[in-house]
């Protein structure tokens, strides 16, 4: 019975063991399944969908930017990347895929052994060649589908559509348009600035998978369409940005510019930015490559471990765009403004005079301020000042305003603030800020400030405020940007202008806007930016950029031009700027920047449809142009020629004229002689071009004389005694047929600034 008794007691102690190990092992098994379905669900479910679901991005096609005529400036072409899936290789042996791998990299100019790798991956999609175009796709599509015949298996690898951002015009516009990083995001200018508008929205394609990942039949796909990004349209027109940078580009290279230049042109009466060149610029197309073939000579001759920060420094430096994000000295253009201010406050009449000996003391114990001139202007008026450029004028006028008062019509043209251009990268003026100061100004501060010394301000701020004077003292907000447009060609969003305020009087800015045009006329500092036939007023500009250790101002310049036309209807305004042009060769605004000034308008004015109205004397001055005298009677041709406003020279033995210079319907000056050749052997004489250049307009007429040439006359008014002859365009030396029409530029050398 004991026995019984000891099994029966290890039989019930052997039962309860069992039951609680039973027990534990479910309530583990149960509090486990519990986590999982609990705790855990979410996360499960959607590792459940990963391993069943393949997800692929559909990228969204970025709008496209228009210039104001409709043309394609910048678009999305359609290329593919190239993927793998990783999971689909899990049943291959090595052989397999290095055969794979081999043949994928010839096509994609890829490591062999990379491809390898990366078919190892724990992953559905890994990215193998980003954007390819149609031809390397459709070679890649090829060698998947032999892989397919041999082995039967798909899905290993695919290709997807995608967009890459390509500039018509290469570096056109570049710093206004901007450019695109490897995913389409818009990195600086426009591209950056309306990048949302730009982008759209990305779809999804969701494609269901068997247990071996294969794709499951095409009921079991879901896709998700990617919406397309609004288009821009700008207010630049192409043609005029063309001539803009043409001329910018030449006076960089004339004057050997050190920190590039830009030029601005705006609709006066709404702020539309017609054109925008900031040249030393780079191509979109190509961004992170150095544009300056010198920069880049000069970067790989350092050292290598130098190399990295100075391509990083060279690159931000052509991608910034020098007319909102640099500040300068403006100097002499901002006279315009001190000449308003004196005007609205009616401290001056226009008979007031002001005195200039060739230096000018502002204030009790300052320092003497000098003239550009040291013989001085004498006793001159307010228009006279201004067409002088006479810095103690204009210091005599800033202590009748005063601080308060010169610092609120500072505020009153936007100097204070930011134009709120729709551009990236807008800088803030830089103003006096000293305390216990009015207007944290010295006096000192007022006398130098008051011809545009020592604060500093943004090129598109300087050519806003001289747009106001232009639009009837109103100053418009500028813009770049027109409409935005769908898909379809709707409007979504249309830029309206913008009055800001009324910084002065419509009858000052009348006043003021008459000074500028008298200004660009014979006797006027801006003559280098005249014309014939149209109406123009300007302003030159020549400030002193930098300060040595020791608070010195340095020979480092800025070269300036601000101007409007037509004057007596302003359409447009139009700045040009030059940063630090080789003082050996010229420095002065009205040297530098004034003929690139009147390059862009001799060009944009007709393209605009503004018509030429000419005086009297520029109508005397007009070229006239050839007729046709070929194969006339000799006696008869010369009439004709003289009917013309011509002299006839007759060359030769014959009766009968058989060719003639210069060729019919070229230009020549009235009273220009065209040489009547009547046989063959009196055409073999040659004369040779002198060099111009340098040259008085009396020296030109003369050498052109003696050596039997014509010369057609072409820049400043050339009825002034000091314009000197710039450029030629048939080189010094060349033998030419007599009487050869040579084009002269010249400018007035004046080196007002």
């Amino acid at each position: 019975m004991a026995k019984k008794g000891a099994a029966a007691t290890l039989w019930r102690r052997s039962t309860v063991i069992m039951i609680i190990i039973i027990l534990i092992g479910f309530g583990i098994v149960a509090a486990r399944l519990l986590y999982l379905q609990v705790y855990q669900s979410e996360e499960l479910q959607k590792r459940a969908v990963e391993q069943q679901l393949h997800d692929t991005t559909v990228s969204a096609k970025r709008g496209s930017i228009y210039d104001s005529n409709g043309n394609v400036l910048a678009q999305s072409i359609t290329v593919w990347d190239i993927v793998l899936s990783p999971a689909s290789f899990k049943n291959w042996d090595d052989e397999k895929r290095e055969e794979f791998a081999k043949g994928l990299s010839k096509i994609l100019d890829l490591d062999k052994d990379d491809i390898i790798k990366k078919t190892k991956e724990n992953s559905y999609y890994v990215m193998l060649k980003r954007k390819a175009d149609a031809e390397l796709k459709d070679k890649v599509l090829e060698f998947s589908q032999q892989m397919y015949k041999k082995y039967k298996i798909s899905g290993v690898i695919d290709t997807i559509e995608n967009y890459k951002r390509y500039y018509t015009h290469d570096n056109f516009a570049g710093a206004v348009l901007g450019f695109v990083g490897s995913d389409n995001q818009g990195l600086s200018g426009i591209e950056y600035e309306y990048d949302e508008e730009l982008n759209g929205s990305s779809g999804r394609i969701v494609i269901a998978q068997d247990a071996q990942n294969n794709p499951l039949p095409y009921q079991y796909e879901q896709k998700v369409d990617a919406s397309d990004g609004y288009s821009l349209v700008l207010t630049i027109d192409e043609n005029i940005q063309s001539v803009m940078e043409k001329y910018v580009r030449e006076t960089i290279k004339e004057f050997k510019v050190a920190n590039r230049g830009c030029a601005i042109m705006m609709n006066v009466k709404t702020g539309a930015i017609l054109g925008f060149a900031c040249e030393g610029s780079f191509d979109p197309n190509n961004p992170f490559e150095i544009a300056d073939s010198e920069k880049q000579k000069e970067i790989d001759s350092l050292p290598e471990d130098k190399q990295d920060e100075a391509i990083a420094k060279a690159q931000n430096a052509q991608w910034r765009n020098k007319g909102v994000s640099d500040t300068y000295i403006p100097g002499s253009v901002f006279k315009m403004v001190t000449a308003s201010a004196v005007l609205s406050e009616g401290l001056i009449k226009d008979d007031t005079t002001f005195t200039c000996s060739g230096s000018y003391v502002p204030y009790e114990g300052a320092e003497s301020i000098d003239c550009w001139t040291s013989s001085g202007h004498g006793t001159q008026t307010i228009e006279q000042a201004l067409c002088n450029s006479c810095n103690p004028a204009f210091m005599q006028m800033g202590f009748m305003l005063g601080r308060e008062k010169f610092y609120e019509y500072y505020v009153a043209f936007g100097f204070s603030e930011k134009t709120g251009i729709d551009l990236p990268g807008e800088s803030e003026s830089i103003f006096y800020n000293k305390e216990g100061e009015p207007a944290g100004m010295s006096l000192m501060d007022l006398a130098v400030s008051s011809f545009g010394q020592n604060f500093k301000i943004t090129p598109i701020q300087m050519i806003t405020a001289c747009s106001a004077i232009a639009n009837g003292g109103k100053l418009m907000q500028p813009y770049v940007v027109s409409q935005v447009v769908d898909s379809e060609g709707n409007v979504v969003k249309a830029t309206e202008p913008t009055v800001k305020r009324q910084a002065i009087s419509e009858e000052v800015a009348g006043k003021v806007l008459s000074m500028l045009e008298k200004n660009a006329k014979p006797g006027g500092g801006a003559v280098n930016g005249y014309v014939a036939g149209y109406r123009i007023g300007g302003k030159t500009g020549t400030s002193q950029k930098k300060v040595d250790e020791e608070g010195n101002l340095t020979d480092d310049y800025i070269a300036s031009f601000c101007g409007i036309a037509p004057c007596d209807d302003p359409e447009i305004a139009l700045l040009c700027y030059f940063d630090t042009p080789d003082p050996k060769i010229n420095y002065y605004g009205s040297a530098v920047a004034g003929p690139c000034f009147r390059n862009i308008m001799r060009e944009v004015l007709p393209y605009l449809g503004v018509e030429r109205v000419y005086s009297e004397e520029e109508l005397e001055q007009l070229d006239t142009t050839v007729g046709v005298y070929d194969n006339m009677e000799v006696d008869t041709a010369k009439q004709k020629v003289e009917a013309d406003g011509l002299i006839a020279e007759v060359v030769g033995g014959g009766s009968t004229v058989i060719a003639q210079n210069p060729a019919a319907y070229s230009s020549i000056p009235k009273e220009g002689t065209v040489v009547l050749y009547t046989d063959e052997e009196s055409r073999d004489r040659k004369v040779t071009v002198p060099d111009f250049r340098d040259h008085s307009l009396s020296d030109v007429n003369y050498l052109a004389s003696v050596n039997d040439l014509n010369v057609c006359i072409s820049g400043s008014a050339v009825n002034e005694s000091d314009v000197y002859a710039k450029s030629q365009d048939i080189e010094p030396g060349t033998e030419v047929d007599p009487y050869t029409v040579v084009t002269v530029v010249f400018n007035q050398d004046n080196g007002i600034m």
